[in-house]
């Protein structure tokens, strides 16, 4: 028999009547959160930023293809890895129809990773995606966006996810480290904008597993993630 708190359909809809609205509310603040987002001042990129693609080498600008607004989800995958992060794999796993209706709404999409592009498309190809993917290894895009570490750039002031690298991610055992995020920018007038970032659980609204798991009966159940893999991992019986 179950331990979990029990009732009768009329209590339950008295509880979750009650619920509703407090996730009303907070659909109401999320919307306010989103506007000032769209708020917050950009800022200019001079840097020229040169990145790897399947159509060669591209500048940010050229990332937009054609479009006014760029989004980048900044994919774990550092050069010497011969695999990428399962965590990003699974958001990923949601980027490939998502991007379609991105690019028709004057937004443009890529994934960004350290490692060469020759591997990140073997690795999309294992994982069967298809959305862009652009290799920055040849610039400092993702240490500049505050994803990518070296005891160099943490002895230079690194900070993840807006404040200071801390604890055992400046342990040089655990260097270079990659972690995720995704940035937004803006060109207008031929110019490229900066407009917004976030990183580690100011991902979790892109990441449509948690969203599913916040609504099953036993929630997330971060506590053991020995579960978690790569979708090409599974029990094919499953």
């Amino acid at each position: 028999m179950t331990t979990h708190r029990t009732g009768t359909a009329a209590e339950h809809l008295d509880a979750r009547v009650e619920l509703l609205a407090a996730e009303k509310e907070l659909t109401r603040r999320a919307d306010e959160l989103a506007r000032r987002r769209r708020d917050l001042p950009w800022v200019r990129v001079d840097e020229d930023y040169a990145f790897d693609t399947e159509d060669g080498d591209a500048t940010l600008a050229a990332l937009f293809r054609g479009r006014s607004q760029l989004v980048v989800y900044h994919f774990m995958f550092g050069p010497d890895w011969d695999e990428g992060c399962p965590s990003c794999s699974s958001v990923a796993d949601g980027f490939d129809e998502t991007h379609l209706h991105l690019q028709n709404h004057d937004v443009a999409f890529t994934a960004v990773s350290r490692a060469p592009l020759k591997k990140l498309l073997e690795y999309r190809d294992r994982m069967a995606w298809s959305f862009p993917w652009a290799s920055s290894n040849q610039s400092d895009f993702n240490f500049d966006y505050g994803v990518s570490f070296t005891e160099e750039s943490v002895a230079n002031g690194g900070s993840y996810n807006f404040r200071p690298l801390e604890g055992w991610q400046t342990d040089p055992e655990h260097l270079p480290f990659e972690g995720p995020g995704m940035s937004a920018f803006a060109l207008d007038g031929g110019v490229v904008y900066h407009t917004y970032s976030a990183y580690a659980r100011g991902l979790d609204a892109l990441w449509p597993m948690w969203q599913w798991l916040d609504r099953a009966p036993l929630g997330r159940n971060e506590g053991d993630m020995s579960w978690f893999h790569r979708h090409d991992q599974y029990d094919a019986s499953y």
